[in-house]
């Protein structure tokens, strides 16, 4: 029960982001065509916008860049003296919802509630294990705990 709140959740927000996106962008939509086109390329960018939060959202670990692939696939829908400015917009609200996407993956909600390890590898990346009942750190990482307590 407590995960379908937290998916419910997810999905919200997901959803908040692409309108953010879209609603940043719709009104630098190609303003040299006839209604009936504009009103076409709007809904394209719409869909474009939640398609590309829509699998953030399901399958985060692999879409290596999301931002590039929405500005990909939206930047034919605007005149070229705009772009930059599309790709700005494009930028910051997908990396706000990459973001809001790796903060769920580390309160475990991508993993079926399941937590992860708050350490850090040695590259740098959030450890994927799980930790130890009870605790905040895996096997591997347990250390971390005990020089955290004693501080």
């Amino acid at each position: 029960m407590v995960m379908d709140e937290r998916i419910l959740h997810i999905q919200h927000c997901m959803y908040q982001y692409s309108r953010a996106i879209y609603r940043s962008i719709k009104d630098l939509i190609d303003p040299y065509v006839d209604d009936e086109t504009q009103l076409e390329y709007r809904r394209e960018v719409l869909q474009a916008c939640e398609g590309t939060m829509q699998r953030l959202a399901q399958d985060p670990h692999y879409f290596a860049k999301p931002d590039r692939a929405l500005f990909q696939d939206i930047r034919r829908y605007f005149p070229i003296n705009v772009q930059a400015q599309v790709a700005w917009a494009v930028n910051h609200g997908v990396d706000a919802a990459v973001g809001f996407v790796e903060d769920q993956i580390e309160a475990g909600a991508f993993d079926g509630g399941v937590a992860r390890c708050r350490a850090t590898t040695r590259k740098g990346k959030a450890c994927q294990r799980t930790p130890l009942p009870d605790r905040d750190y895996c096997p591997s990482h347990q250390h971390l705990e005990r020089s955290k307590a004693a501080a």
